[in-house]
């Protein structure tokens, strides 16, 4: 059910917002702009800490982690019901409730994470993930796939009241579950609360693994899925309509049938972790995430074919979400169990920062480019991620290097 709750909001401030800004006359290059609202999640890292150290005084008897994902929880619900209210017709204002809604989604899946991992041990981890990605696929079919097509047959106002609606499933699930067991110190003075929570993390990592290594660490971790976010934002959306297809068909194929062909892509990323590990599936899975990009040059040379879509978005999801366990696994290596909700936080924000810089510049390259060049350019740019990739291969790797682990 969380993620469900953390799945729903993220196509509603991107993707999904995209088609009611076109539908309203918005021009493409602010359509990628607006709809690059989900560029929040990549800066929650910022507000992280506050999540770790402070309780809410007015949802103190709730705990820490529950009483922050119901503050998140309903100012989605408050900020989708905002944007319903005022449509795209009143833009100034649309795109702060836009705002508002990232940034509580993105606060809600700080509490998310924080929450599965204080709540179990480290062995029961793997089943947690798991579950929560299948809860946020789910969540990505309600609030992508239903929406589009509901799109055809309602105002998009009324489809955002549904979703709101929708939200209070999760709300109920927050008010039902327990809080985690987990004895927490309180510091003695604002300079050693402010050292505990936004500096130490940080610093952390960089005495863990050493100046050069962290660096390059980040680096790689800021490039390498650049190809999968460029194209998760507002750009898709107009791209399909332009292929000349309708809502409802965009829905069933991108939504319906990727997101089931999605799950299946996960699983066989969970299975390559298994089998050769988060550092080699990562590197593989890279790859091949950013070439199925080239699937949408097909889509391009045959537009309005419905299998063509089917075959793009075949490719796409299946390797997208193949990506998907590896990058956690991965990430969940580099983090210190003394900071998990920061370090995490950071980490998993720098993963989707750079590609969605590209994507908020997307309609400006669409236009000089053209769709083709734009989609050409997302599976060059990995690129650099790949040179760095194999330059921390000794390091990562564990048959290259067995006491990798030493951080």
């Amino acid at each position: 059910m969380l993620g469900f709750s953390s799945g729903l909001p993220f196509l509603l401030v991107s993707y999904t917002l995209s088609f009611w800004l076109k539908q309203n006359g918005i021009v493409l290059k602010d359509i990628t702009m607006i709809a690059s609202a989900g560029m929040t999640y990549a800066f929650k890292f910022l507000w992280a800490p506050l999540l770790d150290h402070w309780r809410l005084p007015l949802l103190r008897r709730m705990g820490q982690r529950r009483g922050w994902l119901l503050l998140a929880q309903l100012g989605v619900i408050a900020g989708l019901l905002t944007m319903a209210t005022l449509t795209p017709q009143q833009l100034p204002l649309f795109v702060a409730a836009t705002l508002l809604v990232a940034f509580m989604g993105a606060t809600q899946d700080i509490a998310i994470d924080a929450y599965r991992i204080e709540i179990a041990p480290p062995s029961a981890q793997g089943a947690l993930v798991a579950t929560y990605s299948l809860g946020y696929r789910l969540g990505l079919l309600v609030s992508g796939a239903l929406a589009l097509i509901l799109a055809d047959h309602i105002p998009w106002a009324q489809i955002y009241i549904l979703m709101a609606a929708v939200m209070a499933i999760p709300v109920i699930t927050t008010l039902k579950m327990r809080e985690p067991e987990v004895l927490r110190l309180s510091p003695s003075s604002w300079r050693e609360a402010i050292r505990e929570s936004a500096i130490d993390p940080f610093a952390d990592f960089f005495r863990r693994y050493g100046w050069a290594l962290a660096l390059l660490t980040l680096l790689f971790i800021l490039l390498f899925k650049i190809p999968e976010q460029a194209i998760i934002g507002g750009v898709m959306g107009p791209f399909y309509r332009d292929m000349g297809f309708s809502n409802t068909e965009i829905g069933a194929v991108t939504k319906i049938y990727g997101i089931w062909i999605g799950i299946i892509g996960a699983f066989a990323g969970g299975a390559a972790v298994a089998r050769w590990g988060a550092w080699r599936s990562l590197g593989g899975c890279i790859v091949l995430g950013a070439i199925s990009n080239l699937l949408y040059l097909l889509l391009i040379a045959h537009p309005g074919h419905l299998a063509m879509l089917t075959l793009a978005i075949s490719g796409q999801n299946f390797f997208e979400a193949m990506l998907g366990p590896p990058t956690v696994a991965f990430l969940s290596m580099l983090v210190n169990r003394q900071h998990t909700a920061t370090q995490y936080a950071l980490l998993s924000s720098l993963v989707n920062l750079s590609g969605k810089v590209l994507g908020f510049f997307a309609g400006a390259i669409v236009t000089a480019l053209g769709y083709g060049g734009y989609f050409f350019i997302t599976v060059i740019s990995v690129l650099p991620a790949m040179l760095l990739f194999v330059s921390l291969w000794r390091r990562f790797d564990p048959v290259a290097a067995p006491s990798a682990n030493g951080g």
